[in-house]
């Protein structure tokens, strides 16, 4: 009996996995497109400003980015998870009502965001040079609260009914050249930070106004929501609340907290100085989650499908392989940011930041980690384990805060540096210590125990060469491509490539790499 269930849920398993892949390649090759037009952007505009001026604007974006993950409650997140569940029992009026509650949650929190931050940044920025400033971006990028909550649900939308390449052009193309044609104003102009607030936000409402239009073309021409009427829809408001309050504690504890606890305390204790040598490297750091990010966006409704299906061994193979993948096409970007992280950070923003480069280190150690966990927490949220993610995400916060107090007033933007790298690697292996509890779920998996030996060897043997021997750039970039090379040929056995990319057999040299 049990061999032959193996046998008929391994094809679905395989193709599972093998569209999770493929379909994340996609977003993956979009992600990288648009992570270096961002980060060209991020150094452009820290060149372009004074260390002063690029403060006031980082720590004006944190507070807003803080206040982001309330937009929605949640509930952008509980579309992906929802939607195909209700497409799988093809209930449109639920569908319907997912969709109708998260935008309407979006009005009514924007009037209550919007009147919080207006009333706050006088008390809180009082004891802060070129506080009024910071006052002005914040009222205007306040505006990109409810903006970005919009533009979530569309990519949650379009994720939910297997539209990557929809998800590619809006996230990896449009936003991004939007933004940098902002930037590029800004430089042309010789205008200040208040000129960028603004052509951020203008940047924004473009992007999410072109591609409402495109979602609603896509439902029209396809009758998505055909037979649905106003009386019939059904609003889980039940479901997706309970649902969403887990979502909006990991939103704010690993998202929003630790980035606005580190500039808030900072910009108390030690000025806008420290705020912009610290935020300067938080750039860099996260395009380690750069590919997580881009799999993230499949991963969520592909497991909902397979937890709908009680497919307990897909979602295995669909977790571990994954992580597998992310931790190793991410590895060539932690080399570069943690091991190489002095010479990367003199080479972006010059001697000025000099002090940024341990900073960008630890918190390049702080996102892999959480890159070579995988998705726990999306994982968690899937089996419904909302209890287990709440006290996951409030232990995180206590310890965030309690080791920001302790450290941020002393040691300045160092000490947040090691505040979030800590809080960061307590909050994924508590988070990987409550998978425990799902049903038929592996927490750990020896089988890709070599990929992580080796990933660990190879970063650890770079980071001491640069720290003992100091090579010049030149040197250190070939070496880290030639550990990198390594680690994929050794890794490429557990990744399974050709089974996921069939096509790369076709091509003489690729066959030989690959085969």
């Amino acid at each position: 009996m049990i061999s032959t269930t193996s046998r008929s849920t391994a094809p679905g398993q395989h193709d599972a996995v093998r569209k999770q892949i493929r379909g994340s390649g996609l977003l993956l090759a979009g992600r990288i497109l648009s992570t270096g037009i961002v980060f060209l952007a991020q150094v452009l505009i820290v060149r372009q400003l004074s260390t002063a001026d690029y403060g006031a604007f980082a720590y004006a974006l944190a507070i807003v980015n803080a206040c982001q993950a309330f937009s929605t409650l949640g509930l952008h997140k509980s579309i992906s998870r929802f939607v195909p569940i209700y497409q799988e029992q093809r209930d449109k009026d639920r569908i319907a009502g997912t969709i109708a509650l998260s935008i309407g949650v979006i009005g009514v929190t924007l009037l209550l965001i919007g009147v919080l931050l207006l009333a706050l940044p006088d008390r809180v920025l009082h004891s802060l040079d070129h506080g009024q400033q910071a006052v002005t971006i914040i009222s205007i990028l306040i505006f990109l609260v409810p903006i970005e909550a919009f533009n979530e649900v569309l990519i949650s939308l379009f994720a939910s009914f297997g539209r990557p390449r929809e998800i590619f052009f809006r996230s990896h193309v449009v936003g991004p050249v939007l933004r940098l044609t902002a930037v590029l104003a800004l430089m042309v102009l010789h205008a200040g930070a208040v000129f960028l607030a603004i052509g951020y936000l203008v940047a924004s409402l473009l992007g999410v106004l072109l591609y409402t239009v495109v979602l609603a073309r896509y439902i029209a021409e396809r009758g998505l929501f055909e037979g649905v009427r106003l009386s019939t829809i059904k609003v889980p408001a039940r479901e997706m609340f309970s649902f969403a309050v887990p979502i909006l504690t990991s939103e704010f504890v690993t998202g929003s907290m630790m980035s606005a606890v580190a500039v808030l305390l900072l910009g108390h204790y030690h000025g806008l100085t420290q705020v912009a040598i610290y935020r300067v490297a938080v750039p860099a750091a996260r395009v380690n989650l750069t590919v997580m990010a881009s799999f993230s966006l499949l991963y969520t409704p592909l497991a909902a499908r397979l937890f709908a299906k009680a497919d307990y061994e897909g979602l295995n193979q669909l977790y571990w392989r994954t992580t597998a993948w992310i931790t190793v096409l991410t590895f060539p970007i932690f080399v570069v940011t943690f091991s190489l992280s002095k010479p990367l950070t003199d080479l972006l923003y010059g001697s000025r930041y000099d002090a940024s480069a341990n900073i960008l280190a630890l918190l390049s150690l702080g996102s892999y980690f959480n890159v070579a966990l995988g998705f726990n927490t999306l994982t968690l949220r899937v089996f419904g384990k909302l209890r287990s993610i709440i006290v996951v995400n409030i232990t995180g916060a206590i310890a965030n805060l309690v080791l920001s107090f302790a450290l941020i007033p002393r040691y300045g933007a160092m000490g947040a540096a090691v505040a979030t790298t800590l809080s960061m690697i307590l909050l994924n292996v508590i988070t990987q210590f409550a998978l425990r509890t799902a049903p038929g779920f592996r927490m750990l998996n020896m089988q890709y125990a070599p990929v992580y030996l080796f990933v660990t060897g190879g970063s650890l043997g770079l980071l001491a060469l640069q720290a003992f021997a100091s090579p010049n750039r030149y040197i250190a970039a070939a070496l880290a491509v030639v550990i990198c090379a390594a680690v994929f040929a050794f890794c490429k056995g557990h990744l399974r490539l050709v089974e996921s990319f069939p096509e790369l057999m076709r091509i003489p040299v690729l066959r030989a790499i690959f085969a």
